[in-house]
């Protein structure tokens, strides 16, 4: 049997977020064994036999200007893995999160489709079968290893193809110094929160609680608001179900409660986008603001300091529902004379080392159990906790379904109008479920 003398683990940043790393190599004296040790539960695969392996990899840069990009964390895990695996090479382009779906459609359509993909969806590739299925992959511990919640919403037609990599929530952010000053706690139901707006407002607060549902990200904001009001996109069947009683009545509540009597702050919600909201926030404009957990991080690194508190929004009468997630995917695309190796750097990726070091670097939730237990044990991630708390109990888009992208662009066009004063939230979302069909 011959090996490849060499193997190479390359990371790569492509697009907005280049930057230039030398490619490190490691000698393949023991390619064969490396190849044949600690297979994965994934069956069979001629690439043990070819006698050497390239892997290609497609990633999204989780950094910004202040926070290094992800170059750094694909560098580690595919050099660590290397060590362990030296017949195979791994080979990661990192692209900007706008650069990623169209660089992987490009390779597709070319018939160059990468092994590995980690982007936001997964469905419009599994409904044309041209990716593994978690269990033709993964050994049987790092599926189970999956947050149940994530796991759920990987899956199409009752088989998961897409591996969560990264996860989040959405808290409502509140200003402590405004709620002290106003002699308000953070609300737990809506009667309370609108309570605690009318007295931020009668204290001068300009934004009382900023509720962007502007062309930017409104389908965040309004699942939020949904699922706190018992609806949300989808029924108990994971089928969409925009126009349903519940949905209704919360928006006609916000357009008649929090919106109708100017708790919302000078912009009409329709108007205003998140990066405003928590700009108006992160300045002391807004005393409460729904944000993701990276706001943390926002929070840390931004000049005003102000002080914060975070807690569920709120839900109509109190009682718990579920709370808004989001998540990111690893998809791995069909290629039978890769399919051992692909299993194995999986199984590699998904260690509580590097799935904790990746949600700990970028304030995100881990997507394994382990690693989720072990942060919550960790006063290290107290930031963290209060999103912890959420995982098991999280609801993510419908990403699913093949057209959630044509849906939620609806969503962002439409909903704002739902809750103007001339506004009808059943007819914008009768208007969006003839989308949904």
């Amino acid at each position: 049997m011959r090996h490849k003398p060499r193997t190479s683990h390359k990371v790569r940043t492509s697009g907005k977020a280049r930057t230039s790393r030398k490619a490190r190599t490691i000698v393949a004296a023991t390619a064969a064994l490396g190849l044949a040790a600690g297979l994965s539960g994934c069956g069979g695969g001629t690439d043990a036999e070819s006698g050497g392996v390239s892997l290609t990899v497609v990633a999204t840069n989780y950094g910004d200007s202040v926070h290094k990009n992800s170059e750094g964390y694909w560098d580690r895990v595919t050099l660590a893995f290397g060590a362990e695996h030296p017949g195979i090479d791994v080979d990661v382009e990192v692209y900007d999160p706008d650069e990623v779906d169209e660089k992987v459609a490009e390779l597709v359509e070319r018939g160059e489709a990468p092994d590995i993909v980690q982007t936001d969806s997964y469905s419009e590739y599994a409904a044309q079968d041209l990716l593994y299925s978690a269990d033709e992959v993964l050994s049987v511990p790092v599926q189970a290893s999956f947050v149940q919640s994530l796991a759920n919403a990987g899956e199409m037609d009752r088989a998961q193809y897409g591996l969560p990599f990264t996860a989040s929530t959405r808290l409502l952010y509140y200003n402590k110094d405004l709620f002290e000053r106003a002699g308000l706690e953070p609300p737990k139901t809506w009667d309370e929160l609108l309570a605690d707006a009318r007295a931020l407002k009668a204290q001068g607060v300009k934004y009382p609680i900023a509720v962007p549902l502007g062309p930017e990200e409104a389908e965040a904001e309004t699942l939020m608001w949904l699922l706190a009001g018992d609806g949300g996109y989808t029924d108990s069947t994971n089928r969409y179900d925009m126009a349903s009683p519940a949905n209704v009545a919360t928006l006609t509540w916000l357009k008649e409660k929090l919106i109708g009597e100017g708790l919302t702050g000078p912009v009409a919600p329709g108007e205003l986008n998140r990066s405003e909201a928590v700009d108006a926030f992160l300045t002391g404009d807004a005393a409460m603001v729904n944000g993701p957990l990276s706001l943390i991080r926002q929070i840390e690194d931004s000049s005003d300091s102000v002080p914060y508190g975070t807690v569920p929004l709120p839900s109509r009468d109190g009682k718990e529902t579920p709370t808004m997630g989001t998540a990111d995917w690893v998809v791995a695309f069909r290629n039978d004379e890769h399919r051992t190796a692909i299993g194995q750097f999986l199984d590699f990726l998904y260690a509580d080392k590097y799935v904790t070091e990746q949600a700990a670097q970028y304030e995100l939730l881990p997507v394994t159990t382990s690693a989720a237990d072990a942060m919550r044990a960790d006063k290290g991630h107290r930031s963290l906790w209060k999103g912890l708390d959420t995982l098991q109990n999280l609801r993510l888009y419908p990403v699913a379904e093949t057209n959630w992208s044509e849906v939620a662009a609806a969503i962002r066009k439409r909903i704002g109008k739902a809750v103007t004063p001339e506004g009808n939230p059943q007819e914008v979302l009768e208007s969006i479920a003839r989308e949904a069909k």
